[in-house]
């Protein structure tokens, strides 16, 4: 069946070291193994292959793996099963089958010549490692096809096929892998140890399997071997009687194509197949393998659609008619079959497919192969594809296609999961970088190529082909190099798209820009016209976004994406952009072309702004708004940081405070000047852009105007009020300003006063409104539109008061006036109001609380509410006539004194008797009252100090409890201001004694329940004075209202008895005083009628004795009503919590059940109305054990080895450990004569005294008797019995065990076995050998139990010494004969190394040679020269520390190694391992070096790295060796070119240098010395660049002035500038640098005031020249002379150069020198 975990499908070798298989569930439950029957076996230096003939399941998971690991080659191996063998087929020159695999393995000729040792040796080296899973993949496709069922049972069938079954056990190949057999040591790789069972019970021949007796060389199990069930699911039903010689024959047909070889240079790995979850019955599973089917439509087949494995390999198949029915099969193998295709469309149905083989066929084509949801593993090996042009399977993960003719990848399907591409020995591998282009086609998910891990070469070659090579393959383009693909495979789509552009138009690109999460990404597409065509037609683009998982996966249109950019999300990351663009000409569209992208990679979470705009018109008032396009870069978007600059000409931007936001409004400061819109894009999570600028025009002033024209000050005779508005339009001029007044006659206006915004109110403007006009003026003169606004009517001026004051005492409660001189009114007519304030300033109406209302009163009392204030009185002048003047405000000249806390009066009132209320009250004076002290006392007398009352402290009222009965009481009140001043204190005393009040209950009632038995009670409030012996009577009322006393009954509580049941109970009481005071009687309501109480249990008692088998009943007496029919429950009490429930019957019999525990009773009383009481319960003591009594003991039938267990019945407790006394017997005794038995004969021998025996060979033939001793756990016995078998001992079959060889010498082997089954006769023994080919051969002659190796034995080396015993007993008996385990490989010694030297120093730089020796034993000599395979290096070094430890150095595993710098004071040691051609591995052989030394210091390949310019960064690069690098010295020098001179750049000596103008013509010279850390000095280097050119725009520019001849430029200058000094540009001014062919000249430009000076001016005559300065890139000098010349700054270094270069190119052309040359400008 096909396998369902990890297996190796077309390689038959295993590498070492890879990881362990993954093993699914088992197919089928597996049988139990015969301890006897599965033996296991150890493996040898080589490694033994096991076969099976018993089915296979599936593979076990985690006990599988921990029993796989191999360590250092020797490791068990499966055990083998015992299988007949036919007698026809006892021949020695059998031949070897070779078996074909199902999914294209390679097959390899067997090699069975012995003539040729050498041939054989290396024949043999192409063997796999001593790792078994080589062989379990060779086997897995026979596995895959049949189950292969157990061996039969009976002896003479296991031996009429014994040669079958030994066919199956492999000789172990050899291997020759380096890899794996360096690691034989260390590398544990994961083997399989089947269990293998044969059942011995059952009485049923089966048929063997066909692929069972004949499996390959190499073959392994790698899963358990079941026992065969009542139906084999391996065989049909029709099929199961047939004969075993003709399966034979078939079976050796088939056989010959079955066996793979094994390439020599394969890197064989796992392929790790899908797993199917399988626990397969024969309900759901059809295996017809090898049965020559030719239609699914036969009536034998029984194909059911529940099936879910289907095995039909290897018949004569050719079409699927049929095989729509199994909609629910899971693995289908049609391999090896006569299918030829199309034809698939059947399989449509089979939705659950999860596995299809179809290896081995004649198939041609996979077009018809329909989609198929679930599939996940297809072979399609060895048939004649010439593609893989299939529909897309979305689940597939192993695709199998080797051995085809496939020599094109065209119409390569999508298969977006697809792990492992197998397509060795195809034409298409001749293909350069096949893996590369299989790796673009699939993706990502692509884990191994033709079963190896993806070569990082190729990786790397797929990563730079373009994005639509994927696309391109499938369509049939022509894989080239990678370095030509973009043109081959836009030249391959040109060809495509040709016919179908617009007529006369090509494409020229078709791309898009690499695509990064939100990140703006633009597609290319031009189309360039013929030139051919004589008009120019306009041509429109169309775009469409789409969106793939995979090159080749179906692209999904973007909504709305249908621009030439598109922002990808964040859930696009990983996938494909493919972009359709739709040429339309003169409104005819035409096909669209494509372009594909790269997938979409994560973005920074940078943002950066794509684009920047400045909105809105630039002038005064108006907003403008920045507007900013970010790209998010997988950011979240935040808010941005916004700013806006204001830069006024020839100046720097100044930063508008404030102006944070996007919008902002323009100022009167911003009129003439530009702004920048700074923008600095933010994530959420505090990522900042690149901050981007946008400048704007100047912004113009808008044209002047007003607004908000309005007239302030009072309009009142003889005040000034003013016009005033806001002004707006740049800067303001003069304005002009009007008054006119109002005429009274005519309404009209006329002008009072112009020229002044001010006006004085007249006399001759009262009732009258005044008009101000004002007319706007800008800076410029231009005049606006006039505003005007009009007064309120000009009012006569009021009254007023003067000199206000305050007199009287500042005190509270005292009176006090205010006195004032009123002019213009009257003082009775005037109005004053009072005010508090707590400022001593007065300031108006501010601060003030009004203390009254406005009154013609000028006196007021100062009330409390004013202490600590300072008083205002406001006096408000007026006239008779009720006008009124200003107000005038005074202040009082202190505050408001208080005084002292204290109580003007105290007093108490209410009602002194028990339970009335007093209460206190009291007048305060003295300020704000705080927190007052009110305490209560009571008095024994009047004159005592009392005693405090605490419940009441703090409180005016005190209501008067029982305490305070003939008592007076007081009040103390203590005074306390709020301020925290405490007042003398006053007190009170009560008017008279308390009185106590009248005796009353205030409530009475009877509580408890009104049922028989219980006792109720009187529950009751009595008030009034202490209470005394209050009186208590108890009635008894019938139901038609009689009532009687009851008698005696004269407590608190009376129980209620069967002569108050039916009745109704009351109370009566009659409270008295303690002084004999008497209030009136009350009485309760009654309770009732009285019911009878329940059924109660009075007593209960167990009755009987408390032993095992006796009888327990008991004893139990009833109270409460007539008895009716009661409950009883026994229990069995195991515990305190534990019980069970036993029997509801009057009585329990104790059995063995209840020794030891208790028995608990619960009787539940029941009255004879039904009604139930409460149940009682009595527990037992421990149940007692009965006496111990034997009462039976039968001896069964005996034989030889087999347990012979009593049958006994035992009583009386729990059983302890008896006596048990085994008697051996030549004669059977009578039953009268036992109890004697120990001294009735001689012959009785005691043989075992435990309750079991195993009868051994002395007890054959002999009787068996058994005595017996009851015997209870505490030790007491009872009487004893026997008993004596019915007949003799009879012995076991013959049977041996054990079987091995045994090594007693060099070539000398003896055979082994222990036996069993009576007495041993002459039994059989047999030698036989095992050939590589798996031929078993009869040794003629060897019959004895040794056996010495012959030298044909010795010279194969792969041949098994088999040793096999027959037992026989002495009766002639024969029992099962049985095969030992092979020997080990038959071979020499091992090659050994005597010592392994060094050549070569250890020195770094230095390279070491391992050499090894070898020993000069002739034996030694002559295994070199013919065994050995190859030889195994491991380097190693030290690691830092005294322990010098080793560490490996995993890349070195040649003999030889060059000593790196790491190595530096480190050991190196050399490790070597023999490996010889039968997979043996020597002894570890080593070499240490002492520690490494450094070597001389030196620099290599040393070279100075940038573009050429003077703006460019250099950098010195080169490769250091001799020991750790210390502070190695870089000098920078210039070098004239031409000139071997070199001039020194001052400071220059770090590894970078950054170029500036004054390199212009040089080479730059970089001198590398390297020092060691130690100080140790190499050999200097040097590197020098290409002369240093002018950066081209600055030479673009320099040529252009140097042509110009004279030219101006804008610069600042500093006069007072000092080198200490930082200059800035605030301190700068402004200077006009003016240079021409003959003089330069700095002029000082002009102002208002002054007229432009020149400062500086000069000739280009030496000692003329200009400096730069390297720490301020905007600065040079000018020299002239000695006396003239001046530091000039500029706004860049770009500037700067232009200008340097720009006057030296003058100069020298004035001097003829050569700086033109050098700026390359022709004169």
């Amino acid at each position: 069946m096909p396998v369902h975990s990890g297996l190796k499908m077309e390689d038959p070798l295993v590498q070492s070291g890879k990881d362990p298989l993954r093993k699914p569930p088992s197919e089928e439950k597996q049988s139990s193994v015969s301890s006897v029957e599965s033996v296991k076996r150890v493996k040898k230096v080589g490694k033994p292959s096991v076969s099976v003939t018993s089915r296979v399941s599936a593979l076990t998971s985690a006990s599988s793996r921990k029993k796989a690991d191999l360590k250092s080659g020797s490791e068990p191996s499966p055990g083998l099963t015992k299988p007949t063998v036919s007698a026809c087929l006892k021949t020695s020159n059998a031949v070897p089958v070779v078996r074909r695999n199902s999914t294209g393995g390679l097959p390899q000729k067997s090699l069975t010549s012995t003539a040729k040792p050498a041939s054989v040796g290396s024949t043999v080296g192409k063997k796999t490692t001593s790792l078994p899973p080589e062989s379990v993949r060779r086997s897995l496709p026979e596995l895959r096809r049949s189950s292969l069922p157990s061996v039969v049972t009976k002896p003479t069938s296991r031996r009429a096929s014994i040669f079958e079954a030994r066919k199956s056990v492999p000789v172990s190949p050899v291997s020759k892998s380096t890899e794996s057999d360096a690691k034989q040591d260390t590398v544990k790789k994961a083997s399989v140890r089947p269990a293998l069972s044969v059942s011995s019970s059952s009485r049923r021949v089966s048929s063997v399997s066909v692929d069972s007796s004949s499996s390959s060389v190499s073959r392994k199990t790698i899963s358990r071997v079941s026992s065969p069930s009542a139906h084999s699911p391996s065989v049909s039903s029709g099929l199961r009687t047939g004969s075993l010689s003709s399966s034979l024959d078939r079976s050796s047909n088939l056989s010959r194509r079955r066996r793979a070889g094994t390439p020599e240079s394969r890197d064989s790995r796992f392929i790790v197949l899908p797993q199917v979850e399988i626990k397969a019955g024969d309900d759901v599973r059809l295996d017809l393998r090898g049965h020559r089917v030719r239609s699914l439509s036969a009536s034998g087949l029984n194909l059911q659609p529940n099936l879910e494995f289907v095995y039909l390999r290897d018949n004569l198949l050719s079409t699927l008619e049929g095989i729509e029915i199994l909609k629910r099969v899971k693995v289908l193998d049609l391999s090896f079959n006569d299918f030829k295709g199309p034809g698939f469309e059947p399989l449509e149905n089979c939705k659950a497919l999860q596995q299809l083989y179809l290896a081995g066929n004649q198939i041609t084509s996979l077009g018809s192969l329909p989609q198929l949801p679930n599939l996940e593993f297809l072979s399609v090996a060895q048939n004649k594809l010439k593609s893989l042009s299939m529909a897309s399977q979305p689940r597939l993960q192993v695709l199998a296609a080797s051995k085809n003719k496939i020599s094109t990848l065209k119409g390569f399907p999508y298969l977006p999961v697809l792990e492992h591409l197998r397509v060795e020995e195809n034409p298409i591998l001749k293909m350069s970088h096949i893996e590369a282009a299989s790796i673009l086609l699939v993706g990502p998910t692509l884990k191994k190529f033709n079963d190896r891990d993806l070569s990082r070469e190729e990786l790397s070659i797929a990563k730079r082909y373009p994005a639509h090579t994927a696309l391109c393959i499938r369509d049939g383009w022509e894989f080239c190099r990678p370095e030509h693909a973009p043109d081959s495979t836009f030249r391959f789509l040109f060809e495509q798209w040709r016919d179908h552009l617009p007529p006369g138009f090509l494409v020229k690109e078709a791309f898009i820009e690499k695509p990064s999460e939100e990140d703006a990404c633009r597609c290319h597409f031009v189309f360039v016209q013929d030139s051919t065509l004589s008009i120019d037609p306009q041509l429109v683009l169309k775009y469409q976004w789409f969106l793939g998982e995979r090159p080749l996966s179906n692209f999904v249109p973007i909504p709305d994406a249908t621009g030439e950019v598109y922002w990808p999300k964040r859930e696009d990351i990983g996938k494909f952009l493919k972009v359709e663009c739709m040429p339309i000409l003169e409104e005819t569209e035409y096909p669209p072309i494509y372009a594909l992208s790269s997938p979409i990679s994560r973005g920074s979470g940078i943002p950066k702004v794509v684009n920047l705009e400045v909105q809105g018109e630039l002038v005064e008032g108006n907003a403008i708004k920045g507007v900013a396009e970010v790209a998010w870069c997988g950011g979240t978007p935040g808010k941005g940081v916004s700013s806006w600059l204001r830069r006024r000409w020839n100046s720097s931007p100044v930063v508008i405070a404030g102006a944070e936001e996007e919008e902002y409004r323009l100022t009167l400061d911003d009129v003439d000047s530009s702004l920048v819109f700074m923008y600095t894009p933010v994530t959420e999570e505090g990522a900042k852009g690149e901050p981007q600028y946008k400048y704007t025009d100047f912004v113009k002033a808008a044209p002047p105007s007003v607004c908000n024209v309005r007239i302030t000050g009072d309009t009142v005779e003889g005040c000034i009020i003013k016009g005033v508005g806001e002004y707006f339009g740049g800067r303001e001029g003069p304005s002009k300003f009007e008054w006119l007044r109002e005429n009274k006659d005519s309404g009209e206006y006329v002008v009072v006063s112009t020229g002044t915004a001010e006006y004085t109110l007249a006399k001759e403007d009262v009732g009258r409104q005044l008009a101000f006009v004002y007319i706007p003026i800008n800076f410029e003169g231009q005049e606006g539109e006039s505003v005007s606004t009009v007064s309120q009517t000009v009012k006569q001026a009021p009254p007023k008061v003067t000199n206000v004051k305050i007199v009287g005492d500042l005190r509270e409660n005292s009176k006090i006036t205010v006195n004032g001189i009123v002019t213009g009114g009257t003082e009775g007519s005037s109005r004053v109001q009072w005010f508090k304030t707590s400022s001593s300033i007065l300031n108006g109406e501010n601060g003030l609380e009004a203390l009254s209302t406005s009154k013609i009163a000028k006196a007021f009392r100062i009330p409390l509410g004013a202490v600590g204030y300072y008083i205002v009185a406001k006096y408000t002048p007026m006239t008779p006539d009720g006008e009124s003047g200003e107000p005038a405000y005074v202040i009082s000249e202190g505050a408001v004194e208080t005084l002292p806390p204290s109580l003007n009066f105290l007093s108490i009132t209410g009602n002194y008797a028990e339970g009335g209320i007093l209460t206190a009250s009291y007048g305060y004076i003295g300020g704000h009252e705080g927190k007052s002290i009110y305490n209560w006392y009571l008095h024994e007398v009047e004159t005592d100090t009392g005693t405090l009352i605490p419940e009441v402290s703090g409180l005016l009222q005190y209501r008067i409890v029982k305490d305070a009965i003939g008592k007076f009481i007081s009040f103390q009140c203590t005074p306390v201001r709020d301020d925290g001043i405490v007042g003398e204190p006053r007190t009170c005393m009560g008017q008279e004694r308390v009185r106590p009040g009248s005796p009353r209950l205030l409530s009475l009632q009877i509580v408890g329940m009104a049922v028989e038995g219980t006792i109720v009670s009187v529950d009751k409030k009595y008030w009034g004075g202490q209470e005394g012996d209050s009186v208590f009577r108890w009635f008894r009322t019938s139901l038609d209202g009689t009532q009687s006393e009851i008698r005696g009954v004269t407590t608190t509580s009376y129980m209620l008895s069967v002569e108050d049941i039916g009745f109704f109970v009351s109370v009566s009481c009659e409270p008295v005083r303690s002084d004999w005071a008497r209030g009136p009687i009350v009485l309760s309501e009654q309770i009732g009628p009285i019911v009878p109480g329940p059924p109660t249990c009075q007593s209960l008692e167990f009755l009987g004795s408390m032993i095992e088998g006796q009888r327990l009943s008991f004893v139990a007496s009833y109270s409460g009503g007539e008895r009716g029919n009661c409950f009883y429950e026994w229990f069995r009490v195991k515990s305190n919590v534990v019980k069970e429930r036993v029997t509801t019957e009057e009585f329990l019999d104790l059995t063995f059940d209840d020794v030891g525990k208790r028995i608990e009773l619960i009787y539940s009383p029941v009255r004879k109305d039904g009604i139930k009481g409460s149940p009682r319960t009595i527990v037992s003591d421990a149940i007692l054990p009965a006496d111990p009594v034997g009462l039976g003991l039968v001896i069964p039938d005996c034989c030889e080895d087999k347990e012979v267990v009593p049958h006994k019945k035992y009583f009386g407790g729990q059983e302890g450990v008896g006596e048990y006394i085994w008697y051996r017997l030549k004669n059977k005794l009578h039953e009268s004569d036992l109890m004697d038995i120990s001294e009735a004969l001689t012959d009785v021998l005691i043989c075992g005294k435990t309750i079991t025996h195993t009868p051994s060979l002395e007890d054959v033939g002999a009787y068996l008797a058994l005595y017996w001793l009851p015997t209870r756990e505490d030790g007491r016995c009872g009487k004893p019995l026997i008993a004596i078998s019915d007949s003799p001992v009879i012995p076991a079959l013959p049977i041996v065990s054990s079987v091995r060889v045994k090594k007693l010498s060099s070539g000398l082997y003896a055979g082994e076995g222990e036996y069993f089954g009576g007495y041993e006769g002459s039994s059989l023994f047999s030698w036989y050998r095992e050939s590589n080919e798996g031929t078993i051969c009869l040794i003629n002659g060897a019959s004895s139990t040794t056996y010495e190796v012959t030298d044909s034995d010795y010279n194969c080396r792969l041949l098994f010494g088999m040793f096999r015993y027959t037992p026989v007993r002495s009766d002639s008996v024969v029992g099962e004969l049985k095969l030992s385990e092979p020997t080990d490989i038959i071979l020499p010694e091992i090659p050994k190394v005597e010592m392994l030297a060094l050549t070569g120093k250890a020195m770094e730089g230095d390279v070491l040679t391992a050499v090894e020796v070898i020993p000069k034993s002739e034996v030694q000599q002559y295994v070199w020269g013919k065994y050995k395979k190859d030889v195994q290096y491991q380097w190693f070094c030290s690691s830092e520390g005294d322990d010098k430890s080793f560490e490996p150095l995993p890349t070195q595993r040649s003999c030889s190694y060059k000593v790196r710098v790491e190595d530096i004071g480190r050991c190196l040691k050399c490790e070597c391992i023999v490996t010889d051609v039968f997979g043996r591995s020597s002894d570890l052989a080593y070499a240490e070096t002492a520690p490494v030394v450094p070597g001389i210091p030196r620099i290599d390949k040393l070279e100075i790295e940038g573009r050429g310019f003077h703006t460019n960064l250099y950098a010195v690069r080169g490769i250091y060796s001799g020991g750790k690098e210390g502070k190695s010295r870089i000098q920078w020098l210039r070098a004239m070119v031409g000139s071997p001179d070199l001039i020194s750049i001052q400071g220059e000596t770090g590894r970078m240098y950054e170029a500036y103008a004054d390199d212009v013509g040089y080479r730059l010279v970089a001198i590398y010395t390297p020092v060691r850390e130690d100080g140790v000095e190499g050999q200097p280097v040097s590197a020098s660049t290409d002369p240093i050119a002018v950066e081209p725009d600055v030479l673009k520019e320099v040529k252009q002035k140097l042509d110009l001849g004279a030219v101006k430029f804008e610069v600042l200058c500093d006069k007072d500038w000092t080198p200490k000094k930082v200059p800035g540009e605030g301190s700068l001014e402004r200077r006009i640098l003016e240079i021409n062919r003959k003089r330069v000249k700095v002029v000082k430009p002009g102002s208002k005031t002054s007229f432009p000076t020149t400062e500086i001016r000069g000739s280009y005559a030496p000692p003329f020249h200009v400096e730069l300065f390297r720490n301020d890139q905007r600065r040079l000098r000018i020299v002239v002379d000695s006396e003239n010349e001046v530091d000039l700054m500029v706004h860049s270094r770009h500037l700067r150069d232009v200008i340097v270069l720009t006057i030296r190119g003058l100069a020298q052309r004035f001097n003829s020198t050569s700086l033109n040359s050098l700026l390359k400008i022709e004169t």
